[in-house]
């Protein structure tokens, strides 16, 4: 295929009626019509933001948590995915929503308050860019206007002022009764709000002479067009970050006097000899993101009040302009803690509203963050299972308050966290142990560190084919060496002693998979079960059980049920009651015409597993796998059960081989669960 055939194909494909829709160009009166059939295209900033973030949809999570998709990216296909923080992303959509309705908060600045890496910027990206797609669309569309030139050029408002603007105040009540009539109750009231910049303040009062003050010949000259958001381009996004205090200038957020046109228009007060080119300027419309802004300058925060406050800002030597954007700051801890010990920073701090945004505390969600980065389409090597698990658990235990319920371990609280059930503890048990943690989240180990470490695994283990959860262990432990945010030895030894935890809680979880893998012959199993529940039925129904060889009756054979009953910690006080509840449900299935399965019961599952472990732990010589000596019939059996290890759990071969030697290691120190019942 030539070049001129590609350009041809991707031609025939573009949609040229789209195109025009979207670059539309109209007259003031058309604006108007178009305002009167849709007050949507003139809402405020933070209107558009709150109606982008809910024309995503919402679902609930439980009766006090509402989680908004667009926080999941379906845009993107969540690459910018926010996973967990549901509380805080919710307080932040309430205050778009009071801002949207103007009870107030439209005019305070929004503080996301949070630990380095705890996803504030990226939020902050998010509505950027929402903001560009959503502009985009018909829902989200919005106007601006220019001024029509005797050369037959248009001079645009360099701030993309809203055209309804450009109406008197005098006469803004009669225009907004029209554009509002037949509205629903429900919807958006137009209002007009503010006024145009000083350049087109100017051209206003410049043509307004020349019609004898009929304002409605001045619209006549309006060229009013569609825009689009776009922080590249700099219309209605825009981005500050401070430099060092020495190099702070306020025109940065302003604008500027434009000196060479001082020459040609006389006077430095002129708006034709100014640049409307500040940060504030850009994001008339949208928004604004201050990164680090507690690292302002004082003087520059008089600028961020006014802008906030009065939706004003006082360019130098300049008169005050309107603006109407959505201002977000990002700061972390230090810099916070700052700003409350310093009086200077007490009319900010009553002007923000603070939004903490923790670390996820989530076992599941800490884990999406790291598959996301690291998964078979990103990296080539394989990562066996469990891998970022590990890395995940510990990331999250260093981020857990020690539970004040006596009793209850670290590693116990991360469970109830991430939805596992404990004895002794309901649901509310979970959402107090959440409250008597105040602070939770705030501090412990950023997602960043936990990423760096895992690249540094993957680099430095370059011959194996696969990573290990013990290579990505030894790089977070000795990382922790040379990790400047932790902030005394105490803390460091502390991360350490919780790598040991996971570990241990490793174990736990290779050895259950490895007997998993050991009894995960169905056949024997099944036979297991449907012996199990003869002689439970008999038990319960006092009567014998036939023996298959012999053909005789016998008495139950409690030595068979108990050594499955033991494997999952029922009592002997309890069988009774146990095996009743088996028999019980195996009833109610035979009344719905349905056969038992001991699958559909996952405590009899776990111990018939076990029991089927047990006796065929000793056939395959697990720890034979330790010397290096191994028979035909052991190996053939080994390979079963690398084959399962491989087939059901996710392991290739060299990571199946490495955690049947580590949990063969295991047994042969005697450390199986099944050696000593409990």
């Amino acid at each position: 295929m030539s070049g001129a055939t590609l350009l041809s194909d991707i031609s025939s494909r573009q949609n040229t009626q789209q195109f025009r829709q979207e670059h539309w160009q109209g007259t003031y009166s058309q604006y108007l019509d178009l305002v009167r059939t849709n007050g949507k295209i003139a809402r405020t900033a933070y209107q558009r933001v709150y109606d982008m973030i809910i024309a995503d949809g919402s679902y609930k999570i439980d009766k006090d948590l509402i989680r908004y998709k667009f926080f999941d990216d379906p845009h993107h296909n969540g690459e910018d995915a926010i996973y967990g923080l549901t509380k805080p992303l919710m307080e932040l959509v309430n205050v778009f929503r009071s801002a949207a309705l103007r009870y107030g908060s439209e005019r305070r600045v929004l503080l996301l308050h949070g630990p380095v890496g705890s996803s504030k910027s990226t939020i902050a990206r998010l509505i950027k860019r929402g903001l560009e797609r959503y502009s985009k669309s018909d829902d989200g569309a919005l106007y601006t206007f220019g001024w029509k030139e005797e050369d037959g050029t248009i001079s645009w408002d360099p701030m993309h002022g809203e055209p309804l603007q450009l109406v008197p105040v005098a006469s803004r009540a009669e225009v907004c009764a029209y554009l509002n009539e037949g509205r629903a109750n429900g919807e958006y009231q137009v209002e007009i709000i503010g006024d145009v910049c000083p350049l087109s303040r100017h051209y206003f009062k410049e043509r307004l002479e020349k019609a004898n003050g009929d304002w409605t010949k001045v619209l006549e000259q309006i060229v009013v067009k569609r825009i689009f958001f776009s922080e590249q381009d700099r219309i209605g996004i825009g981005t500050f970050q401070p430099k060092d205090e020495k190099n702070q200038d306020s025109t940065e957020l302003t604008g500027d006097i434009n000196y060479r046109k001082i020459a040609q228009y006389g006077s430095e007060s002129d708006p034709r000899a100014f640049n409307f080119d500040g940060e504030f300027n850009v994001a008339n419309r949208g928004m604004i993101e201050f990164i680090e802004v507690l690292k302002l300058d004082v003087a520059f925060l008089y600028d961020l009040l006014g802008a906030s406050q009065e939706h004003k800002i006082k360019p130098k030597k300049f008169a005050q302009t309107d603006i109407d954007t959505v201002i977000i700051g990002h700061t972390n801890e230090p810099e916070f803690r700052k700003l409350q010990s310093n009086e200077f920073m007490e009319a900010l701090r009553d002007r923000t509203i603070k939004i903490d945004i923790p670390y996820v505390t989530e076992l599941n969600d800490e884990h999406r963050i790291y598959t996301k980065d690291y998964n078979p389409q990103r990296v080539r090597k394989h990562i066996a299972p469990h891998t970022l698990e590990v890395a995940a658990m510990w990331a999250v235990l260093t981020r857990l308050e020690e539970p004040k319920h006596h009793g209850l371990s670290l590693m116990q609280k991360l469970k109830l966290y991430n939805g596992k059930t404990l004895p002794g503890f309901t649901a509310e048990n979970v959402k107090q142990l959440r409250r008597e943690a105040k602070h939770e989240g705030m501090h412990g180990i950023s997602p960043r560190y936990v990423q760096d470490k895992v690249s540094n695994a993957l680099v430095s283990n370059a011959l194996a084919t696969s990573l290990n959860p013990f290579m990505v262990m030894n790089e977070l432990e000795t990382g922790l060496q040379h990790h400047s945010l932790i902030p005394n030895d105490q803390l460091r030894e502390h991360y350490r002693q919780l790598v040991s935890v996971v570990k241990e809680e490793y174990t736990d979880i290779v050895k259950n998979e490895v007997q998993r893998a050991i009894a995960a012959d169905e056949d024997a199993l099944t036979r297991l079960c449907s012996n199990y529940i003869d002689n439970v039925k008999a038990y319960t129904q006092r009567e014998k059980v036939k023996n298959k060889f012999t053909g005789q009756d016998e008495e139950p054979d409690e030595r068979l049920m108990r050594s499955i009953e033991e494997r999952i910690d029922i009592p002997d006080s309890r069988k009774d009651d146990f095996r009743r509840e088996i028999m019980n449900y195996i009833g109610a299935l035979a009344i719905d015409g349905k056969v038992f399965n001991y699958k559909t019961n996952e405590r009899l599952q776990k111990a018939l597993e076990m029991k089927l472990f047990e006796d065929q732990k000793d056939t395959i010589k697990l720890t034979s796998l330790v010397s290096q000596v191994v028979d035909k019939d052991t190996q053939e059996k080994i390979d079963i059960v690398k084959s399962r290890l491989i087939r059901n759990y996710g392991y290739n071969d060299e990571s199946a081989t490495d955690v049947l030697q580590y949990v063969a290691s295991i047994f042969a120190r005697g450390d199986a669960k099944g050696d000593h019942h409990k």
